[in-house]
Formats: C-alpha cells, structure tokens, sequence
C-alpha cells in the first residue's frame, strides 16, 4: 500500500535524474513517506524506525550503506537484501518505501530524506530548532528559562541544539534558520571597539577637514 502512494512522487523525483538535487530528492521523498504515514496513522512509529534504521544500521555498518548506494547493484538484488535484512523486523511500509526509493536509485541519499522527514514533521508539529551557543554548559533550569524567553519570541515550540564555545567568552549566540541572534560578550566588546574606532575616524576627518578649509575662506 506504501508502495502505492509514494510512488507517484518518487517517479516525480526521479524524471529528471540525475540533474535533480540531493536537497529535492529528500524533499520529495521526506514529505512522499510523511503523508503515507500518516493516512496510516504510523507517523511516529515510522520516524523511530527510521531513526533506528539510520542510528544503528547506517551509522554501525558503514559497509552496508555503500552497498545500498552503489550504482553497480540492481535494484532486484536491493529489494532481496532489503526483504531479507529488514523482512519481519520493520514495518511493511518502512520496506516497501525503501523499495521504491530504490527502484529510482536513490537509496544512497537516505540520510538526507531521512533529516528532511524529521525537519518536516517538526514544521508540521509547529517545533522550531534553535541552536544556542554558550561559553559554558548551561544547566537544565537555565535551558528551560532559555526556552521560555524564546517561547514568546518564536512562532512555534523551540527545539533547543546546545553547543559550547569557550570563544564566546560569556553570553550567547541564538540561531534559529540562517538568523543569528549575538549576544555574546566578546562580539559586544568587538562592536564597542570597532564603535570607538568609527567615532575617532569620524573625528580625525572633521579636524582636518576644518583644517582643510578655514572659517572665512
């Protein structure tokens, strides 16, 4: 049945191969595996095991994902190797999408479809990714006051990535999409100074300009 639904758009992803982009492919095919899941009503159930596929076979058997990739296998031996590998251990759906992201070659930008499904459905679920970068960890209270401040300013629930860089000296730096939100100590410093310097450029250029031209020339 998953094969039914997703297969008018995987034969739109495909037309063009291969001048369509990775990016697309993952797009079309991420969306393709939302909207068959949830008529299925297994959205949940269906990311989880793509988690799973992508966490603890990709990520562990390296081997196993360039062999899904490679142009020098046909598509009936994948659809063996998918049968006998995920048969009764994954969903029917799962499989029968993996076997028609296959039978347009595209199973070598899995990973790809894989964080774009998760992108969508965190769209579809109103959740926003915010990167928040600190000088030092911050505990859970203040990711949570963090999250509150956000809260308001966000149209959606944040979805909080912390990184830690020492560079930062205090503050932090909010990402959200290509936005950066600097509150850092040390880009406060770099703008006070780079705002001294401006100010005495400016000054310079007006005693000599009054220097240049003296009052009743």
């Amino acid at each position: 049945m998953a094969k039914d639904l997703t297969a008018r758009d995987a034969r739109h992803a495909a037309e063009n191969e291969p001048d369509i982009g990775v990016e697309h492919v993952a797009d079309v095919y991420g969306q393709a595996l939302l909207d068959t899941a949830e008529k299925a009503g297994r959205v949940d159930a269906v990311l989880e095991e793509f988690d799973s596929l992508v966490g603890d076979v990709l990520e562990k058997f390296p081997k196993f994902e360039s062999l899904l990739g490679s142009a020098l296998i046909s598509h009936e031996e994948k659809e063996g190797i998918l049968d006998r590998t995920f048969g009764g251990r994954a969903s029917p759906l799962l499989v029968n999408f993996l076997k028609v992201v296959s039978r347009h070659g595209r199973l070598d930008c899995l990973r790809a479809i894989h964080r774009r499904t998760r992108e969508l459905h965190d769209r579809m679920r109103g959740r926003v990714p915010v990167t928040v970068s600190t000088a030092t960890e911050v505990d859970s209270d203040m990711a949570n006051r963090i999250s509150e401040r956000l809260r308001g300013l966000l149209d959606g629930e944040p979805m909080l990535q912390q990184v830690v860089d020492p560079d930062l000296i205090g503050g932090l730096v909010v990402q959200v999409g290509d936005t950066v939100y600097d509150g850092s100590i040390a880009t406060q410093l770099k703008n006070t100074r780079q705002q001294m310097i401006d100010r005495s450029v400016h000054e310079i250029q007006s005693r000599r300009d009054r220097f240049r031209y003296p009052a009743g020339d």
